[in-house]
């Protein structure tokens, strides 16, 4: 197909120039489109110029709109059975396609499949593991369903545990214990609280206890476990500038789920070890022989790393409470349990440089050691010279019990006075206390210290204007501070709607109710001796909140981070007065 021929307004001829022959004229091409030139340049004198060759000269003139247009195949028969290359589809899907090898057999032929070999085909249970396959199922739903995941695991650990507790074996009589017992205990094992409807120490048997610190043992580790997915989970949604950044501050190898999986193992079996070790020559001085001192302490240092708050001593801990031998591995193991994992990975693999610690590191342990600090020295005001719980005990007694109080209404729930015996003053600060819980990604409850942390550094942002809220020489970002809030007043609202539960279905003070209730949404296990006594309707209220409190706060929190929405149009901004 030709290109258009341009239309000329004015076409240009060239004049019939006689130099010598008169017929010169008659032998003068009639001016077309295709042999229009331009006519000689003329000098001053009239004469006629020299002839330059320049590039394109003696072709048409075409306007720009035309020449830059491409021009079209013509229609062939050829090209109407096969769509022109590189138009009706894309580049990945073109086949290129190979010549004939020897012998005219096509190269890209398959080769047959050969059969397997006798005694080598895949048996039933290998074709129910290729078709279900359970690790690429868990690794899918890690990635992709977090949230989901952490639900379904600690369900079902709690539904295996009721199981097994339900056993005639599982209880000291031999008979078959009530299923509303079993589930509660067994909820509070798997979520590491410590609550119980019946004594642990006299109501379960051997087995039992094996069930129930096991449960507390895999509660605790999945629990650091899935917390470390889900925050991988959020942190895949960040931009990859803000992620390198964040590899460079961490340095820890969080990516890979099986490394986070064998570091989680090695650090908890370490840490249940060299507590084990701590415990078990005091039992020994206690009279006990080796086997009792043995299982005591295996079992207390279970439930003391992962703040199970569970004891099986028939004496329980009251016996211990001057014993620095005892109440110190208590402080220790507690603190250990509740700072959280990435914190111990992150101080085992920085211990000589302290400054390169991570941010969330540095904000653990300063929040940490600061409530600790400043709720040993409350609680120590407050019961000083009670005579039911401090009164009683020397000096060294005191400062002790202070030590472990300090540290248990956060996490642990362990104690060796009776709480029940407190001044109301000091369950209200043990409200607060368990309220904010532990570390993240650790065995501890509440909406933890670092998002208590946020929300105080944007209050004192606030209060000296500043713009931006800084720590430790890092700028904390505004979703941040929005995730926090929205993880406090999701627990405070979950609180609340409890507690209205359980004074309406019991004749039961306020104050004991609300230390009931935020102890169970904590996993503490701290209890004003009321548990027992709840009725049936009350004790699916506690559970329910256990389980809650296990996974719906990190739960809630990876579900707001992965649901950002990114919006084109944004609405103009107005301030509404506040306060």
């Amino acid at each position: 197909m030709s290109l258009p021929q341009p239309q000329l307004s004015h076409p240009r001829t060239v004049p019939a120039t006689t130099t010598g022959s008169p017929d010169a004229s008659q032998n003068t091409p009639t001016p077309t489109p295709q042999n229009v030139t331009k006519p000689p340049q003329q000098d001053h004198n009239g004469d006629r110029a020299p002839d330059r060759q320049r590039p394109g000269a003696g072709r048409p003139r075409i306007p720009q709109r035309i020449r830059a247009r491409p021009a079209r195949r013509q229609a062939t028969p050829g090209s109407l059975a096969r769509p022109a290359r590189g138009r009706c589809r894309p580049s990945w899907k073109r086949h290129k396609k190979h010549p004939a090898g020897a012998g005219g057999v096509d190269d890209t032929v398959e080769p047959p499949v050969r059969p397997p070999l006798p005694g080598t085909e895949p048996t039933g249970l290998r074709r129910l593991l290729r078709h279900f396959e359970p690790l690429s199922q868990i690794a899918r739903a890690a990635r992709f369903y977090p949230a989901r995941l952490a639900v379904i695991v600690f369900a079902a650990i709690i539904m295996v545990v009721t199981l097994l507790l339900s056993l005639p074996i599982a209880t000291e009589s031999g008979k078959q214990a009530d299923f509303l017992d079993a589930l509660f205990t067994a909820t509070s094992a798997a979520c590491v609280t410590g609550l119980s409807t019946v004594d642990t120490a006299t109501y379960w048997s051997a087995f039992g206890h094996v069930v129930i610190i096991l449960a507390a043992a895999v509660g605790g580790l999945g629990v650091m476990t899935l917390a470390s997915l889900l925050s991988l989970a959020v942190s895949r949604h960040v931009g990859l500038t803000q992620r390198m950044l964040a590899a460079s501050e961490n340095q820890s190898r969080l990516g890979e789920v099986g490394r986070l999986l064998r570091a989680v193992i090695y650090t908890a079996t370490g840490c249940e070890l060299l507590l084990t070790l701590m415990l078990l020559p005091r039992f020994l001085g206690h009279g006990l022989d080796v086997g009792h001192s043995l299982w005591y302490a295996a079992f207390m240092a279970l439930s003391i790393f992962n703040n199970a708050g569970f004891v099986i001593m028939p004496e329980g801990l009251g016996a211990y409470a001057t014993d620095w031998w005892i109440g110190l591995p208590i402080i220790l193991g507690t603190f250990m349990g509740a700072v959280g994992f990435p914190v111990i990975l992150d101080i085992m693999g920085r211990r000589r440089r302290p400054r390169t610690w991570s941010l969330h590191t540095k904000l653990t342990l300063t929040t940490y050691l600061a409530l600790t600090g400043a709720s040993t020295l409350a609680i120590a005001t407050f019961e000083w010279n009670n005579p039911l719980t401090y009164g009683a005990l020397p000096t060294g007694g005191k400062i002790m019990t202070a030590l472990i109080n300090g540290v248990n209404a956060r996490s642990s729930g362990l104690s060796t006075i009776p709480p029940e015996h407190m001044h109301e003053a000091t369950w209200f600060l043990q409200d607060a206390l368990m309220f904010v819980g532990g570390g993240s990604a650790s065995t501890a409850g509440g909406i933890k210290v670092s998002t208590f942390a946020v929300l105080l550094l944007a209050i004192l942002a606030e209060a000296r204007g500043d713009q931006d809220i800084e720590a430790f020489g890092r700028r904390i970002t505004p979703s941040t501070v929005r995730l926090s809030v929205a993880v406090a007043f999701i627990g405070a609202s979950v609180i609340g709607f409890a507690t209205l539960l359980l004074l309406q279905m019991t004749n039961l003070s306020l104050d004991r109710i609300l230390f009931e209730v935020i102890s169970a949404f904590a996993t503490v296990g701290l209890s004003t001796g009321i548990t027992p006594t709840l009725p049936a309707s009350a004790k699916y209220v506690i559970v329910a909140l256990m389980f809650v409190g296990r996974v719906g706060t990190m739960t809630a929190a990876s579900a707001l981070a992965l649901r950002e929405r990114r919006r084109v149009i944004r609405m103009p901004e107005a301030s509404p007065m506040i306060g």
